[in-house]
């Protein structure tokens, strides 16, 4: 791929996606796939002012081999030099790049139940500092190749061919293109306006439920907050008051559902890359918003521990919209990776919810907008849902039904 694209790629990432400020840190998550790029994106912060980047890299058979060495004992201890960059991350912000290129079936045959365990013994420790930057910091979710990534999504191809397939596929569901004269900045400026005047028009309905249903057997009844907003493209930051993209790509339109308020059947439409593994063709059914029932024709126990990670992982944390007539989509390709097949379908998410989804949240404390039913969770698992004939109705506070979604594109324009 030209060094140039690739550029104007890491220029989006650093300029529209955190939106870096002169004087702040950032913190840049990356798998070992593609170094240079990593150290394009670096450059870009710097140029925008940065005063320090930092670079973490993982590696997923390294993540295997820990996890088949060390004892649950020391998988589930967070040592003190760990506990102390929580707290200074919770102190200073930074704002925090993840980029991703991980193997959909990188992490096949670890022992998933034991890294939960020691998941589920961390996460009281990592909550608190989690809860104090919730939604004070910029963040941008974006996405290299890796070559099994590549391999997996054209296996016909060899492996340099198939990286560069996917390079173009995600410049082109990025708004980035593959044209030297293309203008990233001003494409995703474009989009951010189109994604706000829609969410406009569905914030003057002041809905409180959404109703799905499609052929495949969906039928599931969802309760809004009744001062909940939706939400889509850029987000601030509380406090700063900072505009960032939290998603490179993007192309979905957000709400925070009511914890508590989901009744009825969903079934996948799409398979879902959970913890290095592929889940697939699987249903999960609500009563009075929990997840009581889950099938899958593969790996339904990962789904199942999944939704029993904790109390809130069976609960609804986002119902999200996107139509089938969307770039990603449109593109026919199966990515399997969540942050571009969430935004080539409908879907929901189990597990935590947004605060900032609650309007005017920053007069109201964190447990005051859970209080409110905003979901609270150690995981947030999007899954797809969206199909060529899914209809989704609104009901309005007063009762009225409006069309939202008719055969899996928008029921209305702006």
């Amino acid at each position: 791929m030209k060094k140039t694209l690739l550029r104007k790629y890491a220029r989006l990432i650093a300029e529209i996606g955190i939106n870096v400020k002169k004087g702040q840190e950032v913190v840049i998550r990356a798998e070992l796939d593609q170094p240079e790029f990593v150290s394009y994106v670096v450059t870009e912060c710097y140029k925008l002012g940065a005063k320090k980047v930092t670079v973490e890299w993982n590696y997923q058979p390294l993540e295997k081999v820990h996890n088949r060495y060390r004892s649950l004992k020391t998988l589930s201890k967070l040592e003190d030099w760990e506990i102390a960059k929580l707290s200074h991350r919770a102190d200073t912000l930074p704002a925090m790049i993840y980029l991703l290129s991980e193997d959909p079936d990188g992490l096949v045959g670890m022992d998933q139940e034991k890294a939960q365990k020691a998941m589920q013994t961390k996460y009281p420790i990592i909550k608190p500092y989690r809860d104090k930057m919730d939604s004070k910091y910029q963040w941008c979710i974006a996405a290299v190749p890796g070559k099994a990534w590549a391999k997996k999504i054209f296996p016909e191809l060899n492996v340099s061919q198939a990286v560069e397939k996917l390079w173009e596929a995600i410049l082109v569901c990025s708004r980035v293109g593959t044209e030297l004269d293309s203008d990233a900045i001003k494409n995703w400026n474009d989009h951010n306006r189109t994604l706000a005047h829609r969410c406009d028009y569905l914030n003057s309905l002041e809905l409180r439920y959404l109703e799905y249903s499609a052929s495949n057997g969906t039928k599931l009844c969802v309760g809004l907050i009744p001062d909940a907003i939706f939400m889509g493209g850029g987000e601030n930051a509380l406090g700063s008051g900072i505009y960032f993209n939290p998603n490179i790509p993007t192309e979905e339109i957000f709400v925070t559902p009511k914890k508590g308020e989901a009744d009825g059947i969903v079934y996948s439409s799409k398979p879902l890359s959970y913890e290095g593994q592929l889940i697939e063709n699987f249903s999960v059914r609500f009563e009075n918003g929990k997840a009581v029932e889950v099938h899958a024709e593969k790996n339904e126990e990962l789904l199942r521990r999944m939704v029993q990670m904790d109390e809130g992982a069976s609960y609804l944390g986002e119902c999200a919209l996107v139509p089938c007539d969307s770039p990603i989509n449109n593109s026919g390709l199966l990515f399997y990776n969540t942050l571009f097949d969430e935004n080539a379908s409908c879907h929901l998410a189990l597990g935590n919810g947004f605060a900032n989804c609650i309007k005017d949240f920053e007069k109201y404390t964190l447990e005051e907008c859970r209080e409110k039913g905003i979901n609270d969770s150690m995981i947030h698992e999007d899954f797809m849902i969206g199909t060529t004939d899914l209809n989704i109705t609104g009901i309005t506070a007063d009762g009225k039904k409006v069309p939202i979604f008719k055969n899996g594109n928008w029921a209305f324009e702006v």
